[in-house]
């Protein structure tokens, strides 16, 4: 593996998370049915979804909003060769952030330090586009 290939590995880790927040989602969902708190077909309309899986449908959105920059971020290093330590330490701090920012919203959901840890994301993520940038220029 050379060392450009290496940002790949957060990069996978940040997709494992995103399955495991749609299996998370899916249990929730059939737990709730299951359970007698809902029908199948309150899935349809999300305002009408129980707390719990409505959180874990909430944060798979999360998976697909700040992380589509990460994954733009990776592959523009590891095209343009910029994809060093440098940039794979970076890739993991933000992979780490986001893991505990998921944690976060599907168990206490605790708001505070929930968005502390989607600003810390968003500021690895600069830092992530400021290294591309400094590699290209």
């Amino acid at each position: 593996m050379t060392s450009s290939t290496a940002i790949f590995w957060p990069v996978l880790a940040q997709v494992l998370l995103t399955y495991v927040v749609y299996v998370v989602m899916s249990s929730r969902r059939i737990g709730a049915v299951k359970a007698g708190n809902a029908r199948p077909s309150d899935f349809k309309v999300p305002s009408i979804e129980p707390e719990p899986s409505a959180t874990a449908a909430r944060n798979l959105t999360n998976q697909f909003e700040l992380p589509v920059l990460f994954f733009a971020a990776c592959l523009s290093l590891f095209v343009t060769g910029g994809a060093g330590m440098a940039a794979v330490i970076v890739a993991w701090a933000f992979v780490l952030a986001r893991a505990a920012h998921a944690w976060i919203h599907l168990t206490t959901n605790r708001i505070r330090p929930r968005r502390m840890l989607f600003i810390v994301g968003l500021a690895i993520n600069l830092v992530q586009w400021l290294l591309l940038a400094f590699h290209i220029a």
